[in-house]
């Protein structure tokens, strides 16, 4: 079944490279978990966690360092205060809105980092619900598509180079194959530079998640008959070797390109397996209050990026 749904969300990417196929699995899970039989739990459930679990471990061949490093000190800089001040300002926003916990941790996740695929690596060592990480990636989803949009007109309003609307589109848009489409108006050129700042974002996933795994560590008792996170996740380490194999300039390009499409197949077998559980009659139970946060999340994060660029000389 998760295969099936993930061939049917590559071939929906396929014909429409703006939705992105963890999207579509994701959706496909909702719909199709009321109606799956018992015998399918068991391989659902490996999908929602093994396969997400190497799926982030591949996810490290998509970088290297010295990728990062070539950005220059600005532009890291950029994404460092980036991520860091947009992560705690949206999760304090989704505090004071009243929403879950566990869908303030993930939509601040998704929009600071990377999307569907960060959402579902934090779920993995987080005490959340799979109604918050279909809240999650469907609130992504919709406010990272109205940005794409908003960047490149944005940027060319206010007069702005190809290049740094590019390192802007970047900095603030969500998932990759929408960061693609927001440099794209601004020439080739500007979307190479869009990409390798989206995928710097990406390295800040590592220590996210080892936080939280060590926040939720301490948070769960030693006697408590329920099982302690690990203090640093397997799979996180893997992320980390992986990106240092990267570096290393010894790993071949059809094997990177394998890998590429291999993450891509893993996060949405990964992303049914988590809809399965969803009952959309919970989906979205934030109500207007949820709706409400992903605009608000997705202008803390472009409007952070948009006056750290400035300042850093970017």
């Amino acid at each position: 079944m998760a295969a099936a749904a993930t061939a049917v969300a590559l071939a929906v990417n396929a014909a429409l490279p703006s939705v992105s196929a963890l999207t579509v699995a994701v959706v496909l899970g909702v719909l199709a978990g009321p109606l799956l039989p018992p015998a399918t739990h068991e391989g659902v459930t490996f999908a929602a966690k093994t396969l997400l679990r190497i799926g982030v471990v591949l996810l490290g061949l998509r970088l290297s360092v010295a990728d990062v490093v070539d950005l220059g000190a600005g532009t890291l800089l950029a994404v460092t205060v980036t991520v860091t001040a947009s992560f705690a300002a949206i999760l304090l926003l989704g505090r004071l809105l009243g929403l879950p916990r566990g869908l303030g941790l993930l939509v601040a996740t998704g929009t600071s980092i990377c999307g569907a695929s960060a959402i579902a690596a934090m779920d993995s060592v987080s005490d959340t619900e799979n109604e918050d990480v279909a809240g999650a990636v469907a609130l992504v989803t919709v406010y990272g598509s109205a940005a794409m949009v908003a960047v490149p007109l944005l940027g060319s309003w206010w007069g702005w180079s190809p290049e740094r609307i590019a390192t802007w589109a970047g900095l603030s848009v969500h998932e990759v194959a929408q960061v693609v489409v927001a440099a794209s108006p601004v020439g080739a050129a500007a979307v190479a530079v869009a990409v390798v700042v989206k995928l710097t974002r990406v390295v800040f996933l590592a220590p996210m998640v080892a936080g939280v795994s060590v926040w939720q560590r301490r948070r769960t008792p030693r006697d408590g008959g329920t099982r302690r996170p690990p203090l640093i996740p397997m799979f996180v380490l893997g992320f980390l070797l992986m990106m240092a194999a990267r570096g290393t300039g010894l790993v071949p390009e059809g094997v990177l390109g394998a890998a590429e499409v291999a993450t891509t197949v893993l996060f949405s077998a990964a992303l049914f397996g988590l809809g399965t559980a969803v009952r959309p009659g919970v989906l979205l139970r934030g109500g207007w209050r949820g709706i409400a946060f992903g605009g608000l999340a997705t202008t803390v994060v472009a409007g952070v990026a948009a006056a750290v660029l400035p300042l850093t000389g970017t």
